[in-house]
């Protein structure tokens, strides 16, 4: 494990988008990555879907057997409110990144370039302004009338002055052997773009942190009822839904499992942390999934990339 740079300044960006608005969502996380670059962050962190925002409680008119056309005049919005890979929106961001010589992480909804499938992807830039883009394996629940299987980008990692970082999004941190493909690429930032504001979830972060023993950095959103568009066709999905729809909780743990920045509730804000990079080397004295706290002869995982 090859580290360059000794503390790494991170800004996780915890804010409400826009949702079905990508003029808004790119719009906005372009002021928070120069907010930002003011304050020095070397990687910034974007939570689930910031572009278009996350339809948290939308069927878009599913159910077993059926769909409606009001539905899927919400869904075909919603897909051309997201963003494909290198679209001048796309180009923009990385732009953003090369200006604020930093590493960006954001979610967001991709179109496919060829088929009109769309994935719940994350992206990270580099302060090149190259990047690199993983496609969530399995959505979620419901998320699966909305987004595809991953059909490629499934575990890339960047390399950073600060050893490889990579993500997984939301409950994909749920499937165990996904952690292990990370874990097998030396890791020592785990990114979670998510939108789980349960308690549990801290729970399952720490766990992580200590497992992986890396840096855990857990980019959630606030969603409010208002965040939605007015003029949905199945408006009546988003009337049941309370006040504040998504609470945030974003936070950072090290690989200790202890709180770095404590989780933040029910507001947006600009989290500022500079990160020890000794320590997911040093705590892997006494535990390393990958090295000497394995058994390759006994455990093997095949990763079909």
């Amino acid at each position: 494990m090859k580290i360059e740079k000794n503390l790494c300044r991170v800004a996780l960006v915890q804010a409400e988008p826009a949702l079905f608005d990508k003029a808004f969502c790119v719009d906005k996380a372009l002021d928070y990555i120069r907010r930002a670059a003011a304050e020095k962050a070397e990687l910034i962190v974007f939570p689930e879907l910031f572009v278009p925002g996350y339809p948290i409680g939308m069927n878009f008119g599913f159910s077993v057997g059926k769909r409606t056309a009001p539905g899927r005049a919400d869904w075909t919005r919603y897909y051309y409110a997201s963003l494909a890979e290198g679209d001048a929106d796309f180009l923009r961001l990385s732009r953003a990144a090369k200006e604020a010589k930093a590493y960006v992480s954001l979610g967001f909804s991709q179109q496919d370039e060829l088929s009109g499938t769309l994935y719940n992807s994350n992206v990270i830039f580099s302060p090149d302004g190259s990047w690199s883009v993983h496609r969530k394996l399995k959505p979620t629940g419901s998320e699966r009338v909305v987004w595809g299987d991953a059909n490629r980008d499934y575990f890339p990692v960047v390399q950073t002055p600060w050893g490889p970082i990579g993500s997984l999004i939301c409950w994909e941190s749920y499937m165990p052997l996904s952690r292990v493909a990370l874990y097998q690429k030396g890791i020592t930032i785990y990114i979670s773009p998510n939108t789980n504001d349960n308690p549990e979830w801290q729970a399952t972060i720490q766990h992580i942190a200590i497992e992986g023993k890396c840096y855990f950095i857990n980019a959630d959103m606030l969603v409010r009822k208002s965040s939605y568009p007015s003029d949905l066709e199945t408006s009546e999905d988003i009337s049941k839904l309370p006040d504040m729809v998504c609470r945030g909780g974003s936070c950072i743990i090290d690989p200790y499992g202890h709180y770095v920045t404590e989780p933040v509730w029910d507001r947006e804000e600009l989290i500022i942390a500079d990160l020890d990079m000794s320590l997911p080397i040093s705590c892997k004295m006494e535990h390393d999934a990958i090295g000497h706290y394995a058994r390759p002869d006994v455990l093997e995982l095949i990763v079909h990339e």
